[in-house]
C-alpha cells in the first residue's frame, strides 16, 4: 500500500513556521524556514566545505554573509509514533494550540505538542469482533473556536459531533448528521459513493462541509436531518460508476476547502479539473490545472464536460476524461484569493486576476 502524506500548517505564535505531517502511522512536526544568505570566509574550511590544513592558515578571517537564491528548508523537530495500528487519515490542530488529534480507521487520539510518547484515545469504534465492523472513520477535524468540540465522518456517510467535556472517551456523540437515502437512487454503488472522504468546519464554525464521491454538502450545526446545500461535482460520472469501480477510482478520496469568507467552495475532480461553487450566487465553474495554464498572467478559462450528443469546440467528452489525472488535494489562502492545487506530481498556485 502506498504511503499517503498529509500536511497541515500550525498558526500560532509559539509554533509559528511549523507544520506537521502524517506518514503512514506516524506524525512528524517540522520546522519550516527560509534562507537567502550563506556564510563565507571560514578559517578551517575552504569554499568547497573541505577542511583546510592548519599549517596553510596564515591569517585570521572574519566570516561574512553573502546573498544567495532563496532556499526553503524543513527540519524535523518531533516525532509522535506508536499510537496508531492503522493508517492515519486525518490530523487537526486544536484552537487551544496546545493539542492536536490524529485519526485512523478505528480510533482518534489526542496529543499534546510537548509530549511525543503519550496520547489519549478519545474515539474508539473498534468492535470486540472485527467481523462485526460495519463502518470506519474517514476524516476528523476540530471546531475552529471551541477547543472541546470536534467532528468525524464515516464510510456510511454520517457525521458525528462530539464534546470532550462530556466524557474522556467520546463514545457517545452530541449530534448526528445523516441524510436519508432516496430509495429510487439505490444501487450497488450507493454505499461506496456515500462514503465521506473529507469534512471541514467553516471559518465561522457555524457550518460543516463534507465531500463524498459525487457531491459536496454543507450542513448547519443546528439541523441534523439533512444538508442545507448540495453541490454536484461531477454527476456526469454516475453512468461510469461500473468502470470506475473496476479501476478503483471510485475509492479516490477528494478533499474540499472553503475560501476565507466561507462564500465559495472548492474541490477537485478528474482530468486535472477542479470545481468552484459560489454559495451566494449559486454559480459554479470548472477549471483546469495544466502547464499551459500555469504561464505567468495566464487566465484560466472555464471548461465544460459534454455527456453524449453533439460536442462543442470548447467542450470535452466524458469518454475522453483522463482518470489518472486527478486533483485530490486543494488549499485556499485564509484571507486572499490565492489557491493551491495538487495535480499528480505538480503543484499549481493561482491567484485572482490582478490589473
Amino acid at each position: 500500500m502506498e504511503e499517503d502524506i498529509d500536511t497541515r500548517k500550525i498558526n500560532n505564535s509559539f509554533l509559528r513556521d511549523h507544520s506537521y505531517a502524517t506518514e503512514d502511522k506516524t506524525v512528524k512536526l517540522w520546522k519550516v524556514s527560509e534562507r537567502d544568505k550563506r556564510p563565507e570566509g571560514y578559517n578551517l574550511k575552504d569554499e568547497e566545505g573541505r577542511l583546510r590544513d592548519p599549517a596553510t592558515i596564515t591569517t585570521l578571517r572574519v566570516p561574512v554573509l553573502r546573498p544567495m537564491d532563496l532556499m526553503v528548508e524543513a527540519t524535523p523537530r518531533r516525532v509522535f509514533a506508536n499510537a496508531h495500528t492503522y493508517h492515519i487519515n486525518s490530523i487537526s490542530v486544536n484552537s487551544d494550540y496546545e493539542t492536536y488529534m490524529s485519526a485512523d480507521d478505528l480510533r482518534i487520539n489526542l496529543w499534546n505538542f510537548e509530549i511525543t510518547n503519550q496520547s489519549f484515545n478519545i474515539v474508539d469504534i473498534k468492535p470486540a469482533n472485527m467481523e462485526e465492523l460495519t463502518e470506519v472513520i474517514t476524516a476528523a477535524e476540530f471546531h475552529p473556536h471551541h477547543c472541546n468540540s470536534f467532528v468525524y465522518s464515516s464510510s456510511k456517510g454520517t457525521i458525528r459531533l462530539c464534546d470532550m467535556r462530556a466524557s474522556a472517551l467520546c463514545d457517545r456523540h452530541s449530534k448526528f448528521f445523516e441524510e436519508p437515502e432516496d430509495p429510487s437512487n439505490r444501487s450497488f454503488f450507493s454505499e461506496i459513493i456515500s462514503s465521506i472522504s473529507d469534512v471541514k468546519f467553516s471559518h465561522s464554525g457555524r457550518y460543516i462541509m463534507t465531500r463524498d464521491y459525487l457531491t459536496v454538502k454543507v450542513w448547519d450545526l443546528n439541523m441534523e436531518n439533512r444538508p442545507i446545500e448540495t453541490y454536484q461535482v461531477h454527476d456526469y460520472l454516475r453512468s461510469k460508476l461500473c468502470s470506475l469501480y473496476e479501476n478503483d477510482c471510485i475509492f479516490d478520496k477528494f478533499e474540499c476547502v472553503w475560501n476565507g469568507s466561507d462564500s465559495v467552495i472548492m474541490t477537485g475532480s478528474y482530468n486535472n479539473f477542479f470545481r468552484m461553487f459560489d454559495r451566494n450566487t449559486k454559480r459554479d465553474v470548472t477549471l483546469e490545472a495544466s502547464r499551459e495554464n500555469s504561464k505567468p498572467r495566464a487566465i484560466l478559462k472555464p471548461r465544460k464536460v459534454c455527456v453524449g450528443g453533439k460536442r462543442r469546440k470548447d467542450e470535452i467528452s466524458v469518454d475522453s476524461l483522463d482518470f489518472s489525472k486527478k486533483i485530490l488535494h486543494t488549499a485556499w489562502h485564509p484571507s486572499e484569493n490565492i489557491i493551491a492545487v495538487a495535480a499528480t506530481n505538480n503543484l499549481y498556485i493561482f491567484q485572482d486576476k490582478v490589473n
